[in-house]
């Protein structure tokens, strides 16, 4: 109330004064105030620009970066505030060890939320709109990794819980480097994140380096992986999916493999799944527990597919030839041209059912 009162009181004409003021500050310094609440160091905010990084799709920000990570975690974790542009270079989180008294959150987040480009047919561009992260290295890991500790918590791992959120993670055609690789994290939350080879989809080469969209943490003893509005077209295998994962509202499109599960001691979720012109959409590469409330396909129909993308021809919506998966699937397929069809290819798979949305089990 006493707040409130106060808010009543100050004259109009001292607010606009104080909007600005803050506006008229350098881009950064902006950025930072709207972002830190007055009177309290929470959440603890690092515009990248303000560490050297610029967005104008040339310069190679990745010592930038490293510098504002560092500060991030001396600070005991906080965010890495990327401003809308076209950021070349590799973000790599250092290891956090055991030095620490406990693990620490590090965010790393786009001013903007990206706008996910995929589908079936067509040719689109992929536009420069938005917090881009892009890498043209040859090698390497990926465009954004945790590093693996030598003095750490559990084996290897870092003691990091990695939230990234607002971004477009960006390669190139048939990447021999991966999008997002987070195996050596402990936990992650990925949010309105569109991972993608630089080219709609439906023209993406055949990937042929074994590379990944998305790598979630490894089974570890703190393993927790969420996962909202994510995207991932154009890789070897789109998510590789570990324990503890939930997942709502994902997408795997022109992937060899869209959603690999890999061996999990605990099961995973996920609400709604959209695969769209994978050779595989799930594969199974471990014993892995899990369900899928809804997974929603369309498969490319007479016409729709060329020499240049015949890979994309799906062999199987589930490719589990060892029999280790153990799940549940709802499914509704559609094909191009022709609407929903009652068909659903399994290679493998004995233990998982799957039923057509609407049918008897």
């Amino acid at each position: 109330m006493r707040t409130n009162r106060v808010f009543r009181d100050t004259p109009l004409k001292a607010i606009l004064i104080t909007w600005m003021i803050l506006y008229a500050t350098s881009p950064g310094d902006a950025a930072e105030k709207f972002m830190r609440p007055a009177g309290t160091d929470q959440p603890r905010v690092f515009n990248a620009q303000s560490f050297g990084a610029v967005g104008d799709d040339e310069t190679d920000n990745t010592e930038a970066f490293a510098a504002c990570l560092k500060a991030v975690i001396e600070s005991g974790g906080g965010r890495m505030y990327l401003p809308d542009g076209v950021y070349r270079g590799s973000i790599v989180i250092p290891p956090v060890s055991k030095a620490l008294p406990s693990w620490i959150t590090i965010e790393i987040v786009g001013e903007s939320e990206p706008t996910p480009v995929f589908g079936t047919i067509g040719s689109f561009p992929l536009l420069n709109n938005g917090t881009i992260v892009k890498s043209l290295a040859k090698s390497g890991s990926a465009v954004i990794s945790a590093s693996s500790s030598s003095d750490s918590l559990y084996g290897g791992f870092s003691a990091v819980n990695v939230v990234i959120r607002n971004l477009d993670v960006r390669t190139y055609d048939n990447p021999s480097i991966g999008g997002i690789d987070l195996n050596y994290a402990l936990q992650c939350k990925l949010e309105n994140v569109f991972v993608n080879t630089g080219v709609y989809n439906v023209q993406a080469s055949e990937p042929t380096h074994g590379t990944s969209g998305v790598i979630t943490p490894a089974c570890n003893n703190a393993a927790l992986t969420v996962l909202r509005n994510v995207c991932v077209t154009g890789y070897h295998t789109g998510i590789q999916v570990n324990e503890h994962t939930d997942a709502d509202n994902i997408v795997v499109a022109s992937n060899i493999n869209g959603l690999d599960f890999i061996q999990a001691h605990h099961a995973s979720r996920f609400a709604r799944v959209g695969t769209y012109r994978n050779t595989n959409h799930i594969r199974i590469s471990g014993r892995h527990g899990f369900s899928i409330e809804q997974m929603n396909t369309e498969m490319p129909g007479a016409g729709q597919t060329d020499a240049n993308n015949a890979w994309q021809t799906l062999v199987s919506d589930i490719h589990d030839p060892e029999n280790l998966g153990v799940g549940d699937i709802n499914y509704w397929v559609v094909l191009g041209g022709t609407g929903a069809v009652d068909q659903f290819i399994k290679n493998g798979g004995t233990s998982i059912k799957s039923r057509r949305i609407g049918s008897q089990m």
